[in-house]
């Protein structure tokens, strides 16, 4: 038996988030990030349709990239004190995400960090509060699904929960938040909601249900991506359709290995974060070559590019026409080809080399590999992961 779980109700297209006004509860509070929201209005709009909605509402500001447990916790404790019965995550994949892991302490404040990290493990929600998320950037979809991810900074380590009790119960994807986005952010959480979808598609847990979502998600991204970086705004509001239907099938579906490299190479270096969604731009490519070494997984791949309009005459050909595909979208999106030129060259190398072990162990055991169609050993991640480091061709 299989699951296939979704928001109780998902408002789409221009002007939706007004659909605030029409949540029935006594208390809201917003959680937000840095000042975007509240620079272009959106945060006074969802504030003025709550009280619209006769609710009281209180502001939890400043989530930063990235959210640590100790946001988390802080979090909680001001949803503790003033008790909501509606929690609003409004902006990017952090604060929504952050909001979700609020939401496990505020309603199980004797609950632990290291008890959520454990996959579906998290303790019955909803017995004081439920959840809305409205996604302003066009990549994480964290609105449809059940993931979170947090960081633990004294670790240097990004965890990824999952849960199902974390899907929201109202998703607002109004295109009108995204338009905000500027070009480098359009670049990396496109290509974020990218690799979400073909790693969906090759997943050990793909079914009927997740395929559509994934194949039709990649076609809109390969379509409409490039347009959107380049400030179209239609090709934008597609774009944020694209990335959620991506993560209906992600969440559903799981990950794989993309993620997990991405999850244990973000936060691991003095020098500097790997953002998120660059990290599986530059990984995507390797980690296609790699899996496609098993049948299956390269089977599925070639269909992608068939759906997509790419040529070949047998599944290699078409596994390498997608590939080339990728990062030629990278290069149009001023992606780079991998770490070493990340940034100008943040991630130190031989920082990088000596963390190697350690980083390919924590990636081998992040929740996004069990749902990966090749199993990687301890000497394959390392090879994968240097050959992300320094673009190598990679044969294993």
């Amino acid at each position: 038996m299989a699951r296939f779980t979704l928001p109780r109700d998902l408002y789409h297209g221009k002007g939706s988030l007004e659909e605030l006004k029409n949540l029935k509860g006594s208390k809201a509070i917003i959680v937000v990030g840095g000042g975007s929201m509240k620079r272009f209005g959106f945060l006074g709009r969802a504030e003025q349709y709550l009280k619209d909605a006769g609710m009281e509402v209180k502001l939890f500001e400043n989530v930063e990239p990235d959210p640590s447990v100790e946001t988390v916790m802080k979090g909680a404790e001001a949803m503790r004190e003033f008790q909501p019965d509606w929690i609003v995550a409004i902006g990017g994949g952090s604060p929504i995400d952050a909001a979700k892991a609020m939401w496990a302490f505020y309603e199980y404040p004797e609950t632990t960090f290291e008890q959520l990290i454990t996959p579906f493990n998290f303790p019955t929600l909803r017995t004081k509060a439920k959840f809305c998320a409205v996604p302003s950037t066009s990549g994480t979809a964290t609105e449809v699904t059940a993931f979170s991810v947090i960081t633990d900074y004294q670790k240097g380590i990004k965890y990824p929960l999952a849960d199902f009790n974390i899907t929201p119960d109202v998703a607002i994807v109004d295109p009108d938040l995204a338009e905000t986005m500027p070009k480098k952010l359009t670049a990396h959480t496109g290509m974020d909601a990218m690799t979400h979808a073909i790693e969906a598609y090759v997943s050990t847990l793909h079914c009927d249900y997740t395929d559509p979502l994934a194949l039709h998600a990649i076609k809109m991204i390969h379509e409409d991506l490039k347009a959107s970086f380049d400030g179209d705004m239609d090709a934008r509001g597609r774009m944020h359709n694209a990335q959620c239907l991506a993560g209906m099938a992600f969440s559903n579906a799981l990950l794989g290995i993309v993620h997990s490299m991405a999850h244990k190479t973000g936060a691991a270096y003095s020098g500097g974060h790997i953002v998120h969604g660059c990290a599986n731009a530059m990984y995507l490519p390797k980690v296609i070559k790699y899996n496609s070494k098993n049948p299956e997984a390269a089977k599925r791949y070639a269909e992608i590019a068939a759906f997509i309009g790419l040529k070949g005459n047998d599944t290699t050909e078409m596994v390498d026409a997608l590939i080339a595909e990728l990062k030629k979208m990278n290069a149009s999106l001023e992606i780079p080809s991998c770490i070493k030129d990340y940034e100008g060259g943040i991630i130190d190398e031989k920082e990088f080399n000596s963390k190697l072990k350690d980083v390919a162990a924590l990636a081998i055991s992040d929740a996004c590999t069990g749902s990966n169609p090749r199993q990687p050993s301890q000497e394959e991640m390392e090879k994968l992961l240097l050959a992300c480091f320094y673009d190598k061709e990679i044969d294993f």
